[in-house]
């Protein structure tokens, strides 16, 4: 049995050495609730070109739920290059230069180390890896994030086998008040005819014409037919088995648990609206309460 949570968490690190630099990395990976399956990115901007492998990774794996997916890399023993804006460095040079040539006074002779200070004298470049090497990276990169969704698929089962065992029991207390349900209806035709034969007994004391035999079994059938829960309590046990079954299977079952939650609301809803005895309304209110608890936590699997 591996029912999953679509809710987990994920953690993995990486590394690499092309030339003399070396690159480390760690993944996160977060899920949780989701209609379908959404995955979300934030990688370094020069990994942009992985986000949509990433994403089909995912959907080989996990079929519901949001997923978010984070990257961060740390670059060491890189030498960065230095660029001179020579052209830029001349100019500003030679205005310096004229501007203290015509105003000794005022000011100071040019200074190269201020010049280089400059905004857009000086640049510093990381080292670009070339097409063959960054490939690898990004291959290196995939590799340890289809590691890390691995686990988090294992955390979403273990998750996903709680759930199960709180659905398994709230299952166990819902067949438990269909029963009661059940015998309560079982004695349900007497206790209408009783309750009928007082309400007429009262009505024909101040009436004139005595109500024939006939018509009073055909006011019988009638009600008793209105008030009878055969078929509910026989779809809720359907439902139940069904429901037990889906529990015990591999798989992506969400959406039709969610399916039954619905049904057994149903049901439950047209039992209450036939009953005629305060403790059958209960056990109807006892029962809606326990399919909203089942349904809630039906909303975490995937």
């Amino acid at each position: 049995m591996n029912i999953s949570s679509m809710t987990g968490f994920a953690r993995v690190t990486g590394n690499a050495r092309i030339g003399e630099i070396d690159y480390s990395w760690f993944w996160e990976l977060k899920s949780v609730n989701g209609k379908s399956l959404e995955v979300k990115t934030k990688l370094p901007f020069w990994l942009d070109a992985i986000a949509l492998t990433l994403k089909n990774k995912t959907a080989e794996y996990l079929s519901r739920g949001n997923v978010y997916a984070c990257l961060d890399v740390l670059v060491q023993n890189e030498e960065p290059k230095v660029k001179i804006n020579e052209q830029l460095l001349q100019q500003l040079a030679e205005q310096a230069l004229k501007l203290y040539q015509q105003n000794p006074d005022r000011w100071q002779k040019p200074n190269p180390a201020e010049l280089l200070n400059i905004r857009g004298v000086v640049e510093v470049e990381d080292s670009q890896l070339d097409e063959e090497h960054l490939e690898y990276l990004q291959n290196q990169i995939v590799s340890s994030f289809v590691e890390c969704l691995n686990i988090l698929i294992k955390d979403r089962q273990a998750e996903g086998n709680k759930i199960v065992s709180v659905l398994s029991g709230l299952l166990i207390e819902v067949e438990s008040v269909v029963k009661k349900i059940e015998n309560i209806a079982i004695n349900m035709p007497e206790r209408l005819k009783a309750k009928l034969m007082q309400q007429l007994d009262l009505l024909l004391e101040s009436a004139a014409n005595q109500i024939s035999e006939e018509r009073l079994a055909q006011e019988m059938v009638l009600l008793v037919n209105r008030a009878d829960i055969k078929e509910e309590t026989d779809r809720l046990n359907a439902h139940i088995k069904t429901a037990k079954e889906l529990l015990q299977t591999d798989g992506a079952v969400g959406r039709r648990l969610d399916f039954l939650c619905q049904e057994l609301n149903r049901e439950t809803n047209t039992i209450c609206s036939k009953s005629t005895e305060i403790e059958l309304t209960n056990c109807g209110m006892q029962l809606k309460t326990l399919i909203e608890q089942f349904r809630e936590q039906v909303q975490n699997i995937e």
